[in-house]
C-alpha cells in the first residue's frame, strides 16, 4: 500500500451557516454548563488552562479533563 497524502475532507460540505447552527445547538443542548464555560473560555476568550484553573480554584488537570470531554461530545454530535 502506498502512502497517499491526505489533504483533509474532500467530500461535500454543509454551508457555513448550517455548520454554525449545528455547533451552537450542540454547545447549548449537549454540553454541561461547566463544559460550555470551559470551552468558551479556552477557545473564544483565549484564556489558558492555567488561567481557567486559577479562576475556578481547581487543578489544571480538572480543566484539561473538562475541556477534553467537551471536545469529545462536540465531535460525537457533529459527525454526519
Amino acid at each position: 500500500m502506498r502512502n497517499i497524502p491526505y489533504d483533509g475532507y474532500q467530500g461535500p460540505r454543509l454551508p457555513k451557516d448550517v455548520q454554525l447552527r449545528r455547533v451552537q445547538r450542540v454547545v447549548q443542548e449537549e454540553l454541561t454548563q461547566l463544559q460550555r464555560e470551559t470551552l468558551l473560555a479556552f477557545y473564544f476568550q483565549e484564556m489558558t488552562i492555567t488561567q481557567i484553573a486559577q479562576e475556578r480554584g481547581v487543578n489544571k488537570s480538572t480543566v484539561c479533563r473538562t475541556l477534553h470531554r467537551a471536545e469529545q461530545k462536540l465531535r460525537k454530535y457533529l459527525k454526519y
